[in-house]
């Protein structure tokens, strides 16, 4: 079993898709103990009865259909028009933009090819440095996963049966505390490069606002919806869809109805890739339980670990590499079973463990040599990977200092949630 453990992490290495590798390895597992290998099938079939399954799929589409219309550059340019005119005001721009993309598409990549051609020539046009943009642009991209309706957020919940509704709630003052340590060094580090005050145009800030008046509401029908009782996660996610597919299709007409199903195969690719991986992921760690993988894990680490501020240290590096070397996605399913039992023996609200793990696997897009934002921003903007490095080491080391403070400060994440 051990050789044919090693064989899979071979693979797994070089290539070989991750749900083949969970499912052949709970298949070997099951095997082991004598179990009919149909219980893995039944497990599954088991993700279809999960209430708020529907949301992954709908908020996915919505996110989607949103990149591929107008509505990164209305939101550019409303958000430009507002606070533009202040020095550092088009960094902020650049933040704000992308944690509100990122929260709706779910992924990181997206944001920084769909606003990245927007955001990275605007900011070396109004003078920005060069070294800065691209620092700038590509950590923007990961921010907002912990930002309602987030689908690393939904997916968490899920998995670790905890309400969304909470994850929602919690998700938020972390979020604003990355973003706002994020303004603070942008406007630091600009605060030469200013503008006169008569930038600052009413009539562009109304010609924007009336050009995004169909996209602005979308965080009030999702948040409001919710947080008031009137939509359950899974029917503010069915309003969202139909609303963003209205809007982009039949109202601005970006968005020709020969385009949709090729946007919705694109986006039903990542769904499914995601389900693919649930499914097997939930029959492996079935399997890893009834083995007792945790109490076994819980007993190595109690060996290095004497409380929760060392047990959180040490999750905090797991997660960095984690971060480095699997999607957020994938290592939710795959790890967030083993970990919870842990975490529980040493204290840890299981939601705030939720934003803890999302902070730092969010931080490991970043994560040299192999966090994948960075090769993405290098391949967009045809910048050499040591380049993006350099660009993106300062951002990273305050989001790093943010996730610090988040994993050490509980109540930031739990503050607003309901007892």
């Amino acid at each position: 079993m051990i050789l044919l453990g090693l064989v899979l992490v071979l693979l797994a290495v070089f290539g070989a898709p991750l749900f083949a590798v969970i499912a052949t390895s709970a298949m070997l597992g099951y095997h082991k103990e004598g179990i009919d290998l149909m219980a893995m099938a039944i497990e599954v079939l088991g993700i279809s009865q999960m209430p708020f399954l529907s949301a992954i799929p709908l908020f996915t589409f919505a996110g989607y259909l949103l990149s591929e219309s107008g509505a990164p550059g209305r939101l550019v340019r409303l958000t430009g028009a507002v606070l533009g005119w202040m020095p550092g005001g088009l960094a902020l721009v650049a933040l704000g933009a992308c944690a509100f993309f990122t929260a709706f598409t779910g992924a990181s990549g997206v944001t920084i090819i769909a606003l990245g051609a927007i955001l990275y020539p605007a900011l070396k046009e109004d003078g920005y440095p060069d070294n800065f943009n691209l620092g700038l642009v590509t950590t923007s991209g990961s921010l907002g996963l912990l930002f309602a309706p987030s689908l690393p957020l939904i997916l968490y919940g899920i998995v670790a049966e905890v309400s969304i509704d909470n994850l929602f709630l919690a998700g938020i003052l972390p979020g604003l505390l990355m973003l706002m340590m994020l303004s603070g060094w942008s406007l630091w580090v600009n605060r030469a490069n200013r503008k006169p005050l008569a930038t600052f145009s009413w009539r562009k800030v109304g010609a924007s606002l009336r050009e995004s008046i169909w996209e602005l509401p979308l965080p009030i029908v999702v948040l409001g919806g919710i947080y008031s009782g009137f939509f359950a996660v899974s029917e503010a996610a069915a309003v969202t869809a139909l609303y963003v597919l209205i809007v982009e299709v039949v109202i601005h007409r970006e968005i020709k109805l020969s385009e949709l199903p090729r946007i919705m195969r694109e986006s039903m690719l990542l769904v499914g890739g995601i389900l693919i991986i649930l499914g097997v992921s939930l029959a492996s760690t079935n399997y890893l339980i009834d083995a007792g993988v945790p109490q076994k894990i819980l007993e190595f680490v109690s060996t290095f670990v004497s409380g929760q501020a060392s047990f959180l240290f040490l999750l905090l590096i797991f997660l960095l590499i984690l971060g480095a070397i699997l999607d957020i996605f994938s290592a939710t399913v795959l790890v967030v079973p083993l970990i919870l039992p842990i975490a529980a023996q040493y204290g840890i609200d299981e939601v705030h463990l939720g934003i803890v793990f999302l902070a730092a696997m969010q931080l490991g897009y970043l994560t040299p040599p192999v966090g994948l934002n960075l090769f993405i921003a290098s391949y967009r903007f045809d910048k050499p990977i040591m380049t993006v490095y350099s660009a993106t080491f300062p951002f990273l080391m305050i989001l790093l200092l943010s996730v610090i403070l988040i994993m050490y400060w509980p109540q930031l994440s739990l503050f607003l949630v309901p007892n």
